[in-house]
């Protein structure tokens, strides 16, 4: 029996979009974890470690999300785990983010001018010490912008974890227009939502790129009058 879409569908829709947020933070949080310990191993001093760093983000980078979301999901049941859609969708975007976020920080730490380094070896600091407490705080401003920017192609990237069953806003998409038969008002409201959620996202990220350029240019202004 088909349905008419009504508020009803539409409001299952907007509950529908908290677990796309849960799973966007989920993912996000542990991909900052992954990341940061990803791009520690890239700028390490062992060829060996930033080899093993560089070679994980060629494959998770080199290999679509879909094919990733496939291999957590039936390797873990393959292996006995029996893990579930959540889960699998959480760990596989998991891996995807620390990847990008790891090569992005990387980019950033190493943006950092080698003065600064120098700097930091002068007053005696470990290799960690002068990542801590000179290096990693200046590379931190250029990174935010970014990962901010990268926060919005995770959100937008979990709705391909519809595919192996989770129930995030495409996936209620997907059963709400299976009852309805409405194919243009589902997707058309799927895509209002997507919108609200990312479009804050994507502001603030070029709100502080502008910020940022601003800064820049102001103290290269007072760098350049202190020399004259």
């Amino acid at each position: 029996m088909i349905r008419e879409f009504s508020l009803g569908e539409v409001w299952f829709l907007v509950l529908a979009a908290r677990w796309t947020v849960l799973l966007t933070i989920v993912a996000f949080v542990g991909g900052t974890a992954g990341g940061l310990a990803i791009a520690m191993l890239r700028v390490a001093k062992s060829t060996v470690l930033r080899g093993a760093a560089a070679t994980y983000i060629k494959v998770l980078q080199g290999t679509p999300l879909l094919m990733q979301l496939y291999l957590v999901y039936f390797g873990s049941n393959l292996l006995g785990f029996g893990a579930n859609a959540w889960a699998s969708a959480a760990l596989a975007l998991t891996l995807y983010a620390s990847a990008f976020l790891g090569e992005i920080w990387r980019g950033c730490i190493q943006a950092i001018p080698r003065v600064q380094w120098e700097g930091a070896q002068a007053l005696a600091l470990g290799h960690f010490l002068q990542l801590r407490l000179v290096v990693l705080p200046q590379a931190l401003r250029i990174a935010i912008p970014p990962t901010v920017g990268f926060l919005v192609q995770l959100l937008k990237g979990t709705s391909l974890a519809s595919i192996i069953g989770f129930t995030e806003l495409t996936r209620a998409a997907q059963m709400v227009n299976n009852a309805t038969f409405r194919p243009f008002a589902t997707y058309a409201l799927v895509a209002v939502l997507y919108f609200v959620l990312c479009w804050p996202l994507s502001m603030s990220s070029r709100r502080l790129e502008h910020r940022l350029d601003r800064e820049g240019i102001a103290a290269a202004r007072v760098a350049a009058a202190a020399n004259t």
